[in-house]
């Protein structure tokens, strides 16, 4: 793994839809420790840090999250997960704490949503090309799709915890479970709680766009976000948010997608129909005190659509920031819940 320390000067350029926004710090105000962790890389600011703590600091990050990959990564063959796919007898397979409780998550999530997150839609990804296969040279016909997404569905997949520790469980042989959409998530929650019990609790973690905020920058002020405009290449700034000891993620389908037969396919399919989504949602943006959660949510309201997503944000009192496509640009849709985090 590849990783460095330097020290902040400025909070800017976070990568993918988020960004941080904040004044410029002094020099030894802020240390900076970065790495690669997911496919991705991971960055974390802390205010106020021993520069000496940094090399210990560092490794006890990347530990930690080199865990996490060995526990859920889909691209290790001999990841919990990866042998859990391969696993093909309908008996309890064990697995770690961590990943029974993400697991879990994205059950809950996904009855919580109506199947709008599905965790086991991997075949169908691979299907229309945005999996390790090719891309299909033509529209997957009906009965391709029938085939496969009789391999997926959450109800066949359990956890269950007993005396002698957590297991999975799955009624098909062939189902798969590719957790990309909530383990970055997690990540970002195990680094930030890990820097709390440290007592470092003035800092901010991101994976890959999903990030958690604690206490204060280093100016003593809220840390605050940018919401990135939608848009090829690196965007603008949307909207300017301060969150409070919370995480956020966001979700969108505008960077990830092809066009096929005169279609333009995204990357999010929506499991009800194993098709790619077609509306105009373009980003979703969730607050959450879980960066887990907020990753999870972000998916399935991108699945879900403007208004649907509009309506379960406020059903649920979630603080959710939506933008639509529109023939003038973009159209700002947000939950009551999230008002309060504008700024600027």
């Amino acid at each position: 793994m590849v990783s460095r320390v330097t020290k902040w000067l400025a909070l800017s350029g976070l990568a993918f839809l988020l960004a941080a926004c904040q004044p410029p710090a002094t020099e030894s105000s802020v240390l900076h420790l970065t790495g690669e962790t997911m496919g991705t890389y991971y960055s974390v600011k802390l205010v106020g840090a021993d520069e000496a703590l940094a090399v210990s600091l560092q490794a006890e990050i990347d530990r930690r999250l080199e865990r996490v990959n060995d526990q859920m990564s889909t691209y290790r063959p001999d990841s919990e997960l990866s042998r859990f796919n391969l696993h093909p007898l309908p008996t309890p397979f064990p697995v770690s704490t961590d990943t029974a409780r993400v697991v879990t998550a994205a059950l809950q999530l996904g009855r919580l949503t109506d199947g709008a997150l599905d965790v086991t839609v991997g075949p169908l990804v691979n299907l229309w090309g945005f999996g390790p296969d090719a891309r299909p040279i033509r529209i997957p016909s009906p009965e391709q799709l029938q085939q496969i997404r009789a391999l997926t569905g959450l109800q066949h997949l359990q956890v269950r915890v007993t005396a002698e520790g957590e297991f999975l469980h799955k009624q098909l042989p062939e189902l798969y479970v590719d957790l990309s959409a909530i383990a970055k998530g997690f990540g970002v929650d195990l680094v930030s709680e890990y820097l709390a019990e440290e007592g470092l609790t003035d800092h901010l973690v991101e994976i890959g766009g999903e990030l958690r905020v604690s206490g204060h920058n280093a100016q003593g002020q809220p840390w605050r976000i940018a919401v990135e405009k939608p848009g090829p290449g690196a965007g603008s700034v949307q909207q300017v948010i301060a969150i409070g000891n919370n995480s956020v993620a966001t979700s969108g389908d505008y960077r990830n997608y092809y066009e096929l037969d005169g279609q333009r396919l995204s990357h999010t399919l929506d499991p009800a129909t194993g098709h790619p989504i077609t509306h105009s949602l373009a980003s979703v943006t969730v607050v959450h005190p879980s960066c887990m959660m907020a990753d999870g949510l972000a998916t399935a309201l991108t699945v879900m659509g403007t208004e649907r997503a509009l309506a379960f944000a406020e059903a649920n009192r979630l603080a959710v920031y939506l933008l639509t496509k529109t023939d003038d640009g973009f159209r700002v849709d947000m939950s009551s819940a999230f008002k309060k985090y504008l700024r600027g």
